[in-house]
């Protein structure tokens, strides 16, 4: 099956190529959106954050509360790698059981795997093609600022927390410039992905 790994530095706006992707007809499985599912109160992973965390972990619904667990993990890698190994086997674990659905139902499109962190978790050599959606330094910026609400300061700290764009352009087959306007941005996307079509069906 041919996949296709989508990922990108933070606010550099992955979610917006990955609309753009589903709206070409394209199956997104979106990690960020798994991650969410299985940190539910209930479930394992959830159990396990709080027993490393502690309660204030939790929000008063019992659900996680993520801005006091950000401030944490973008703060101190240790912990960020604690997050890491209660989240992302049980992510990948799901993801695997959908590709397992695709393939029985004899699927033969690209499957976009909406991953941030691809290239970090290793999974670069997992899938046909790695495309990554990148901006200019100040764009980034300016955008994380404005979406979480975050000082200069805090937005620059989480930027430098991830693996630089620089380095994740080595492993890229295909770069999304998604700084400048949307039309250019989808022009863009779906030029790639017709050629990911015609790919495919050569697989």
């Amino acid at each position: 099956m041919f996949t296709i790994g989508l990922t990108g530095g933070i606010a550099t706006g992955k979610s917006t190529v990955s609309a753009i992707l589903r709206n070409l007809g394209a199956f997104v499985v979106d990690a960020d959106r798994i991650a969410r599912e299985i940190v539910l109160p209930g479930q394992p992973a959830h159990r396990d954050i709080v027993a490393h965390f502690g309660p204030e972990v939790l929000a008063p619904d019992g659900q996680l509360n993520r801005p006091w667990l950000a401030e944490r993990i973008f703060s101190d890698p240790v912990q960020r790698q604690f997050l890491n190994q209660f989240t992302h086997p049980r992510v990948l674990e799901r993801i695997e059981a959908i590709m397992g659905e695709l393939a029985a139902a004899d699927y033969h499109l690209p499957v976009v795997l909406d991953i941030p962190l691809l290239i970090e978790a290793g999974l670069a050599k997992t899938v046909s093609q790695v495309w990554l959606v990148v901006t200019d330094a100040e764009t980034q910026l300016k955008r994380l600022m404005q979406r979480d609400g975050l000082s200069e300061a805090e937005a620059k700290l989480r930027i430098a927390a991830q693996m630089p764009l620089v380095e994740k352009a080595r492993y890229a087959h295909c770069l999304i410039d998604n700084g400048g306007c949307l039309h250019d941005t989808e022009q863009m996307v779906r030029k790639q992905w017709q050629a990911a079509v015609s790919l495919a069906k050569k697989v």
